[in-house]
Formats: structure tokens, C-alpha cells, sequence
């Protein structure tokens, strides 16, 4: 499962190569929207700041015993400063006092509203939902966004960051949680990662007030269009994230990017078939396909479509994190090392303290593990204002 995501970013750059330039015709097909009234924003959102609690209500804590777990809608903005409503799931450990919050972003490769987070902590969607319980073991606070946000926009990582950082922002201005004073940590995964990095870079001018004292981050995939480089037009099982993908960005970017006038039939069957699915639905109804038997050829790029990418690549993207940062990655990880280690220099020649390790002999899927767990000790330690460690 999480080698999944290079191969839907490695794709998704092709594909978007081809249409970039397209006329709209139709347009973006978006998902079927959620039937739970609480996701919908309502008409006066512009009047909303940043982080504003649109609505809140208690769910069960299905899976987090002890604790108590809260969902908040508030404004966040689009990729084009856009006023949009999104949701964080929050949930707090038993005890009273102050106590951290982690703000963890899931590998969430979907396009259906029912994928996101918010649900799929619940239902048994998200696999990493059983790992949260060891930060609340410590008495973390867990704000877990909806960071695709209301379209179920898959790839479209500066919006994840922006959510992410509203997100926090909306846990923090929540009284009943008592979260006002807290530090702040961030983290992620390969997907979620995207998100992470992106709410680190942004966080100095976008969100500068947040106390975010660390931020830990595995298997990043810091440029997917030089990851496309590598890879051809040959068929693979995990074809149709590439696809998903293109339509996330599509979502995000209707006026830029359009699908419609260069897909064959089979294209357009594809695209109504996963336009509201989930990840294992993605792959399954994908699997094998290749480009040339979705679109049609002939269709160039132009600078629309590199400033898009370079709008959602960490590794263009000119900000910096000013948090101290902890990166992990797989000496044999699909997702490219080097590119991963690029960004992260450029980060320490700016000034940040970066701890970045390398696991031996691990793949985009084994690495998550051994980091993950060092990627606890690396916030504890931040929550407990120890100087972060850095091999810059």
C-alpha cells in the first residue's frame, strides 16, 4: 500500500503533461457530496478568518478508548485564496492539564468524500487509525485533517497545507479542549507527508502565530513531475492512482487543467468509474493501464502547467520550514532520495536544524516503521524543549 504514492505522482505528471492547454469542455467531475449536512459551508464563509470554527460536535471515539473526540468544521482557503469550509478530527486523551497537540496528516489517495479522514479513522479506511493511540499514550492531543479538503482534491499539497495549519489553528481556538496554550507538533507520511512539509513551509507567513516546535517527516516525495522522468508509458498495477491524481488537480484547478478534450472513451469510463472512489477501488479499476490508451496524444504543455506543479512541489516551493525538522527515508525508496536530501540541504542552509536519517536496506514501504517510531522521540523531545539535534 505505501508504495503507492510514487507511482500516482510519477503518472499524474504524465498525464497532466498531456493537458495542460486543453479547452475546457465539460469541466472537473467532482465527487458525490457527502450526505452528512455537518461538511457543508455555509453561505457567509467569507466572513470567517482563517481557522474561524464554522461548527463542532462530539463523535464516538470508536477505536481511541478513553478519549474524546471532537469534529470541527472551520474555513481554510483553496490553492487560489479561495474562502473553503474543511474538517479536522480531534481527539483528546483522558486527564486534565496542558499537553501537546500533534497535527498528523494521513497517505489519504482518494477521491470519494467518504475516503477522508474524518471517516475513515472510524470505519476502518485509514490503517494508520490503531498507531495514533501511542501518541495518546503520552497525552498527546491528535488533530487528524481532512486535508484533501472539500473536493476530495488527491495531490493538490499546498491546499493540504493550508488545511493542516487551519486545522490547527481551529483546535487551539476550541475551548472545550483547552488547547489555546499548547505546543504544536507535525507530521506525516509519504502522501501525508506533502501535506506535513507544505503546512512547515507555509507556517512562517501563513500561520506565524502557531507554536509549532517540531516537525517529523518519512518517504517525501519533494518533486513528482523529476519523478516522472524516470518513468515511462509501460503498464503497472497501480496505473489508476496516477490517474486519481489527475483528477484531484483537475478539482483544484478547473480553469487550468482540463481532462475532457483529450481522453479516449476509455479514459472517460475510468474517470466516471473512480471519480468517487477509494484507494483499493482506484487501483483495482486502473490496474495496467498505460497512457496511450486514456488519452490521446498531440496535446503540449505550456508554463500553466509548471506553475502548478511547482505551486505543490516542496522541492520549488521557496519557503523554508522554521521549525526544527526530522526527515526519515528509505536507502531503497522509490520515491528519490537525492531529491529528498536536496531540499533538506536547502532547508539547512537557511537555518533550520534538520535530523535526517536514512534507513538501511528499506523500501517506500518498510522505512515507515523504524521511522515512525524515532519520529515519537524526536517530538517528545521538542515538547520538552530539548535542543534539536541536527546533521546538516
Amino acid at each position: 500500500m505505501r508504495r503507492m504514492l510514487v507511482q500516482s505522482l510519477s503518472t499524474a505528471a504524465i498525464l497532466l503533461t498531456a493537458l495542460a492547454g486543453a479547452p475546457p469542455a465539460h469541466g472537473a467531475v467532482y465527487p458525490i457530496g457527502d450526505p452528512d449536512g455537518f461538511y457543508y459551508a455555509p453561505p457567509n464563509i467569507g466572513d470567517f478568518a482563517p481557522g474561524d470554527i464554522v461548527r463542532s460536535r462530539l463523535v464516538p471515539a470508536h477505536g481511541f478508548a478513553g478519549a474524546t473526540v471532537w469534529q470541527l468544521g472551520f474555513r481554510s482557503n483553496d490553492s487560489h485564496d479561495g474562502p473553503i469550509m474543511a474538517v479536522t478530527t480531534l481527539i483528546v486523551p483522558g486527564g486534565g492539564g496542558p499537553r501537546p497537540l500533534v497535527s498528523y496528516q494521513p497517505f489519504v489517495n482518494s477521491l470519494g468524500m467518504q475516503c477522508a479522514p474524518s471517516h475513515a479513522l472510524f470505519d476502518g479506511g485509514l490503517k494508520e487509525s490503531a498507531a495514533l493511540n501511542l501518541l495518546l499514550m503520552r497525552g498527546w492531543a491528535i488533530a487528524v485533517p481532512d486535508h484533501l479538503g472539500p473536493t476530495s482534491a488527491y495531490g493538490a499539497a499546498r491546499l493540504g497545507g493550508q488545511i493542516t495549519l487551519d486545522g490547527i489553528r481551529a483546535a487551539k481556538r476550541f475551548p472545550p479542549t483547552g488547547l489555546g496554550d499548547s505546543p504544536v507538533g507535525l507530521a506525516g507520511y509519504s502522501g501525508g507527508a506533502m501535506a506535513t512539509g507544505f503546512a512547515a513551509v507555509l507556517a512562517p507567513d501563513y500561520a506565524p502565530e502557531l507554536p509549532i516546535v517540531g516537525v517529523a517527516q518519512g518517504g517525501v516525495p519533494v518533486n513528482p513531475g523529476k519523478i516522472a522522468i524516470a518513468n515511462g508509458n509501460a503498464p503497472h498495477p497501480l496505473f489508476g492512482l496516477g490517474f486519481a491524481l489527475g483528477i484531484g488537480m483537475e478539482r483544484e484547478y478547473p480553469s487550468e487543467i482540463s481532462m475532457d478534450q483529450s481522453l479516449t472513451p476509455a479514459g472517460f469510463a475510468l474517470r466516471d468509474r473512480i471519480a468517487n472512489s477509494c484507494v483499493d477501488d482506484i487501483i483495482s479499476a486502473g490496474a495496467n493501464k498505460t497512457l496511450s490508451e486514456v488519452f490521446y496524444p498531440g496535446r503540449e504543455t505550456d508554463p500553466t502547467l509548471y506553475r502548478i506543479f511547482h505551486e505543490n512541489a516542496l522541492e520549488i516551493y521557496p519557503g523554508v520550514p522554521r521549525a526544527p525538522l526530522y526527515q526519515w527515508h528509505g536507502s531503497n525508496d522509490q520515491v528519490p532520495l537525492d531529491l529528498a536530501l536536496g531540499t533538506a540541504g536547502r532547508y539547512c542552509a537557511a537555518g533550520t536544524p534538520v535530523l535526517f536519517e536514512i534507513i538501511p536496506g528499506a523500501d517506500h514501504g518498510t522505512a515507515i516503521f523504524p521511522g515512525a517510531a524515532n519520529a515519537i522521540g524526536y517530538l517528545s523531545d521538542r515538547f520538552a524543549g530539548l535542543a534539536p539535534p541536527s546533521n546538516c
